[in-house]
């Protein structure tokens, strides 16, 4: 005669969820439905699952009454044993029918949550480059994975628990007016007295735990700050480690009084619920007992009652369930709100239909009065003018902030421009095909990136088909290879998260060995020579320069040994190519080249000399 459950913090919106509920829309519904379209029959298994326990879950408490009135009131042993029987019979079905619909619940849920993850990893990597500088890498992991798993406990929990709900209810229902009404319209007055309660000492109990929930999370920031590498080593240095102590001793004490008083609310709640739980069973007992005593009814039995008791205990925790439909509807729909916001990012930067392929070795790179800005109101770059000859290396330079790297990106359309056009061999890049665009152009970025791989892996991202032989070849060109062959697992040596068991001038030359196998027939160097030492930059300037042999080259530098050997140099400052020759033509004219000369490239060169 077990009382329903306690309405827990899922009874209740937390003030976020109310701000963010969102809107139910009919598209909003059948988009939902998409998803769940292609697992249909599936879904109509699940459901006539559902059915079927129903029924059968009914069984038991009707034997029940069968056992009290026949075999125990007849003294019918044998008749007992068939009962007993066929109850743990019906209870062994109902099991065997749960355990069949559990799984192919389980089933659909995981199949449409590979279908959502490989639908976002596809829409996500072809969103533009900008998408990510945004987007925190929090925010899109957890789209990626909390959310779109979160899928499951919609589809496996709160959509079949509807569904097993109505159905539990249903079938309770006519079978307790089929034995009864009088006893069953008594079991069901009494489901108001426990849900009022229910609900007052469940919003307490919520308020309790966000409180503790909060003070817990103050708690274990302290600890984060204060007993990392960092704050440890911060808290010694200014002695601060007994005012920490009486901080921490304060927070402490706070989460134990919330969790002490949501510990006695939570046993007053099972108290209260406990004693409303019985009133309905024990109100059943009294009008049975009135009505046969008094031969009021003179159909009813102790068996009768004894199976309505039981099926109204069924009959509460479904209830109470289906009371908080609306809380777990919002919840899910607001679920698949975050992730439809992000499959309705529409990618800014997409290959045009029949993209053009035209031949760009050697051929001349234009930039014809381009403007740029990543905020609206706040342009970075205004008129950039300037014609790369093909077969030439241009060296870009200016101020730091200035947009040196914005201006390279346009090549291999990490961003497209807000004005203007870029044109290699005369054809705007954007009517290229965007892969074959990507594929002729190489890039040696100032932060190196490195996959938590081995080294040959890293390699071949640039050309999965290269030979061992091609490989060491483009190591060996880029000064990497005696290194590598010196560590014991060689190629196969792992690199670690973003190739952290390398250093800086290890991972570059890593990084310009991938370029060089990748072939490019256009090179841009980013600051590709930046975390190197004047030892390691020289010991590959020899390879980079003959990796731009025959190549269209953008090299954006503040060595001046490498600016000395560009073609031209152009210089970049408010937005636009101040100026534009070479070395000693820009010294000469004494202007803005001319101190980027006197403020960074001498006291490189000074260093360099020490």
């Amino acid at each position: 005669m077990a009382g329903p459950r306690g309405l827990g913090p899922r009874g209740f919106l937390t003030d976020e969820e109310k701000q963010n509920m969102p809107t139910v829309t009919k598209e909003l519904i059948f988009r939902i439905l998409g998803y769940l379209k292609p697992y249909w029959l599936q879904f109509l298994l699940v459901f006539i699952a559902i059915l079927l326990s129903a029924v059968v879950g009914l069984y038991p408490s009707i034997i029940t009454g069968r056992i009290v009135d026949q075999a125990l009131g007849g003294k019918d042993l044998a008749l007992l044993i068939k009962l007993l029987l066929l109850a743990f019979g019906t209870v062994m079905a109902s099991q065997i029918i749960g355990v069949v619909e559990s799984y192919i619940n389980s089933w659909i849920s995981r199949r449409i949550i590979f279908d959502m993850k490989n639908q976002m990893y596809d829409h996500l990597q072809h969103m533009p480059h900008a998408f990510f500088t945004t987007e925190k890498q929090g925010d899109i992991i957890t789209r990626m994975n909390t959310d779109i798993s979160g899928v499951s406990s919609v589809i496996s929990g709160t959509l079949t628990s509807i569904v097993s709900n109505i159905a539990t209810v249903i079938t309770t229902l006519v079978a307790l007016f089929s034995m009864s009404w009088q006893l069953a319209l008594v079991g069901i007055v009494v489901i108001p007295l426990l849900i009022i309660p229910t609900k007052a000492v469940g919003k307490t109990r919520w308020k309790l735990a966000s409180e503790s929930q909060a003070k817990a999370d103050e708690m274990n920031q302290l600890i984060n700050e204060t007993l990392s590498v960092s704050g440890s080593m911060l808290v010694k240095l200014f002695t601060r480690e007994k005012e920490e102590y009486d901080r921490f001793v304060k927070v402490n004490e706070e989460v134990t009084q919330l969790s002490l008083k949501e510990t006695r609310s939570g046993s007053w709640f099972r108290v209260a619920m406990g004693m409303f739980g019985q009133i309905g069973p024990l109100l059943i007992y009294f009008a049975g007992g009135y009505f046969i005593i008094n031969n009021l009814d003179t159909t009813l039995t102790v068996g009768t009652i004894t199976a309505t008791v039981a099926l109204v205990n069924r009959l509460y925790r479904p209830v109470e369930s289906l009371l908080n439909i609306g809380v777990d509807f919002t919840r899910s729909l607001a679920l698949f709100t975050r992730i439809f916001d992000y499959f309705d990012k529409v990618p800014a930067i997409v290959s045009p239909e029949n993209g053009k392929k035209p031949e760009v070795k050697n051929a001349d790179i234009k930039y014809e009065h381009v403007s740029f800005s990543y905020i609206p109101e706040k342009p970075l770059l205004t008129d950039i003018d300037f014609t790369v000859p093909g077969g030439k290396m241009y060296a870009i330079v200016g101020p730091s902030g200035s947009g040196k790297s914005t201006v390279v990106n346009f090549l291999p359309r990490l961003y497209d421009v807000v004005g203007g056009k870029v044109t290699i061999g005369g054809v705007d890049v954007r009517d290229f095909d965007l892969q074959y665009l990507r594929d002729c152009i190489g890039v040696v970025t100032q932060e190196t990136y490195l996959f938590n791989g081995t080294i040959k892996e890293n390699l071949l991202y640039a050309r999965e088909s290269a030979t061992d032989e091609e490989i060491e070849q483009a190591c060996k060109i880029a000064n990497i290879h005696d290194y590598i062959v010196s560590q014991p697992d060689g190629y196969n040596a792992v690199v670690g998260n973003r190739g952290l068991k390398l250093s800086g001038g290890e991972k570059q030359r890593l990084s310009i060995a991938r370029v060089i196998l990748k072939d490019p027939k256009i090179l841009i160097l980013d600051e590709a020579t930046s975390a190197l030492d004047s030892i390691s930059e020289n010991s590959i300037q020899e390879a980079l320069e003959h990796m731009m042999e025959g190549r269209t080259s953008i090299v954006i530098a503040h060595r001046l040994s490498t600016i000395l050997k560009a073609d031209s140099i152009l210089v970049v400052k408010d937005g636009v190519i101040a100026e534009q020759g070479t070395h000693d033509e820009l010294l000469a004219k004494g202007g803005v080249y001319r101190e980027l000369y006197e403020t960074q490239f001498r006291k490189v060169i000074d260093m360099e000399k020490m």
